[in-house]
């Protein structure tokens, strides 16, 4: 038995607020936080590799999956259907590992009402500012001004769901925001519910006073 049990791991936020930046820090930080490998409908590009960029699968199957409840969570996006399978992820939480998710609310709200969401920990990223979002979307040089607008447009629906997650962090410092996650992960790791050879301590411990009486 793994000395604990692994979290599913939430992360939301808007574009910009520095979730990307803060998974890989995780990931940089303890070898036991895994990415989660998503599952999709849609072809495979050039380079990807199956089981590592994605679990490539046939539409029926994936409807399979869902109906079957093997699916953590998924949706409906740009004509293809794409979600988180159950099997990968209980397998790392019962090693021990824990699997962070870089999910939306709406994906947040399915793995927290699966039947591992007693396993899980969310945490929402806000920006300092709706100045500072748009600022740092801009510098980054990734979207044309389109897309910008387009996630500006989506950012306050997003926030508006920040009450629903276990932690929320605003991010005006990088180092003071990952040093504040990762101590947040560290406390959650001990938990009750994740350390499953508490319950056989305590019975030890029970028959140990009822020999000395």
């Amino acid at each position: 038995m793994a000395p604990r049990r692994g979290l599913l791991i939430i992360l939301s936020s808007p574009s910009g607020a520095g979730k990307s930046t803060l998974s890989r820090r995780l990931r940089a930080w303890d070898e036991n936080v895994l990415f989660s490998v998503s599952a999709t409908t849609r072809a495979p590009r050039d380079g990807e590799v199956d089981g590592q960029d994605y679990y490539f699968m046939q539409t029926d199957d994936f409807k399979r999956q869902v109906n079957d409840g093997q699916m953590l969570e998924h949706a409906f996006v740009f004509g293809n259907l794409y979600g988180s399978p159950k099997g990968p992820v209980e397998a790392a939480i019962n090693e021990g590992r824990d699997v962070l998710f870089d999910i939306d609310w709406q994906g947040a709200q399915q793995i927290q009402n699966s039947d591992l969401g007693k396993h899980t920990l969310s945490i929402f990223i806000l920006p300092p500012s709706i100045g500072e979002l748009r600022r740092r979307l801009e510098t980054r040089g990734q979207d044309s001004a389109e897309v910008i607008a387009k996630r500006m447009q989506k950012s306050w629906d997003e926030i508006s769901h920040w009450a629903e997650y276990d932690y929320v962090l605003t991010n005006d410092d990088l180092e003071a925001t990952d040093a504040s996650l990762k101590q947040i992960i560290a406390a959650a790791r001990l938990r009750r519910i994740q350390q499953p050879a508490l319950t056989e301590h305590v019975r030890s411990l029970q028959m140990e006073f009822e020999e000395l009486a």
